[in-house]
């Protein structure tokens, strides 16, 4: 089986999309690993978020690895803290609305990983941080909110996509847009370009 430039451990269509964008071969797969109980596993350790961001991505790049041993393995993954507190992508409306409320009038974090990984060996891994402060929201705000972007809010951690209506959420923004979107991809440019993957 003869890989791609870039074979991509992710089923993420903003992360296909910010790829093939940017003008990167790319081969996406879904690596299929249970990130639930590997966050768990970390968090019982105590481990801190960006320490589990990189793990998760270089889980999903080893899983690809073994499949295309030859093949250069991109892993990515984002963790969505606030103060102590990690979340998830919302799975119902509910749990979105959830989400806005306890961001409101207050900042989190958005650590976003990404790892290279060939023959089963982390070759480079990156990790950037975005920090957003959220306005105060209120319930009108979120309803009207929620009914707009309906079940695109599913779609990522924080239950917003920046580049829609979700960027009525922030007051300010600190950090790296690609960050934001769960990629760090000008430092990932940059290290394709040394590997002749792109050109310089």
């Amino acid at each position: 089986m003869s890989a791609p430039a870039l074979i991509v451990a992710s089923k993420s269509p903003a992360r296909r999309a910010l790829l093939q964008s940017a003008g990167v071969p790319i081969d996406c797969h879904d690596a299929a690993v249970d990130e639930a109980a590997l966050k768990r596993a970390a968090l019982a350790e105590n481990l801190p978020p960006e320490t589990i961001a990189t793990t998760l991505a270089e889980a999903k790049a080893s899983v690809l690895s073994a499949k295309f041993p030859d093949g250069l393995v991109l892993g990515c993954d984002q963790i969505l803290a606030q103060g102590n507190v990690l979340y998830d992508k919302p799975e119902t409306i509910a749990e979105a609305r959830h989400h806005l409320q306890s961001f409101s009038g207050r900042s989190h974090k958005l650590i976003s990983a990404a790892v290279l990984i060939r023959g089963g060996r982390c070759e480079w891994r990156h990790l950037d941080t975005a920090t957003m402060h959220v306005r105060r929201l209120s319930d009108a705000f979120i309803d009207d909110y929620l009914h707009n972007e309906d079940t695109r809010v599913l779609t990522s951690v924080g239950a917003y996509r920046l580049e829609g209506l979700g960027v009525q959420l922030f007051e300010a923004i600190e950090g790296n847009y690609f960050t934001i979107l769960g990629l760090p991809l000008v430092a990932l440019l940059e290290e394709l370009r040394k590997r002749g993957i792109l050109s310089v």
